[in-house]
């Protein structure tokens, strides 16, 4: 079974653990990750994301089937590796010990 739209089939690998639908989750998964792991999804998906953000514009918000919404939650997930790859070089934010923020609201769809 595949979790991404037929167009995005070379990033199907990354979907089970990344096509995420909280924060939480995706914050979760970015602290149990190891850095090779982040670098590779980030890798992946950076140089799509753009294709992904003009195929999501189409299809709306609103009536977006399950396909396009984990393609959605993958770019969330990208996003919140971002930091970590890009500069901090760790999952966690330095300097922050035991520190933690928690959403209470989450972005729709």
């Amino acid at each position: 079974m595949t979790l991404l739209p037929e167009q995005f089939a070379d990033l199907e690998p990354f979907a089970a653990q990344w096509c995420l639908a909280t924060e939480g989750e995706r914050y979760s998964t970015r602290m149990a990750s190891s850095m090779d792991d982040m670098q590779r999804f980030y890798d992946a998906v950076t140089p799509r994301a753009e294709a992904a953000m003009t195929y999501l514009d189409h299809i709306g918000l609103d009536d977006m089937p399950g396909d396009a919404l984990n393609l959605l939650h993958l770019l969330y997930s990208m996003i919140m590796v971002s930091f970590p790859v890009e500069v901090w070089r760790q999952p966690w934010i330095p300097d922050a010990s035991e520190a933690s923020m928690d959403c209470v609201i989450e972005p729709a769809p």
